[in-house]
C-alpha cells in the first residue's frame, strides 16, 4: 500500500536576494501541481527573524516525490537557488500519523 509524503523546505535568502528567490519559488508552483501525484504543492513567507520561504508539499507516494525530483523545471531551480540562499535548504520529509477523515 502506498502512502502519501509530505515535504516541509525552508529557505532563508541572502539580504537583497529575497525578490529573486520568491520569483523563483513562485515559478516552481504551476509545472509541479500539474506532475502526476502531486496533491498539494503551496508557497508560504514569514517576515519573523527576516523573510524566510517555506514549501508544503504533498506527494501521493515516493515514486511521486522521486519523479517531482528529476524533472527539469526542479533541476532548473535547484542549480541556482543555493547561491541565493543564508545557508542550506532546510527539508524535511515526513510520513502522516494521523489524519482527519
Amino acid at each position: 500500500m502506498s502512502k502519501n509524503i509530505f515535504v516541509f523546505a525552508s529557505f532563508y535568502p541572502k539580504a537583497n536576494q529575497e525578490s529573486q528567490v520568491q520569483e523563483i519559488l513562485k515559478g516552481m508552483v504551476d509545472p509541479t501541481r500539474s506532475e502526476p501525484g502531486c496533491l498539494r504543492y503551496d508557497l508560504y513567507t514569514s517576515t519573523k527573524d527576516g523573510v524566510s520561504f517555506h514549501l508544503f508539499e504533498n506527494y501521493s507516494d515516493a515514486a511521486a516525490l522521486d519523479f517531482h525530483r528529476q524533472t527539469t523545471h526542479y533541476k532548473s531551480y535547484r542549480s541556482v537557488i543555493e547561491a541565493l540562499l543564508e545557508k542550506p535548504i532546510g527539508v524535511v520529509v515526513m510520513d502522516q500519523i494521523n489524519a482527519l477523515k
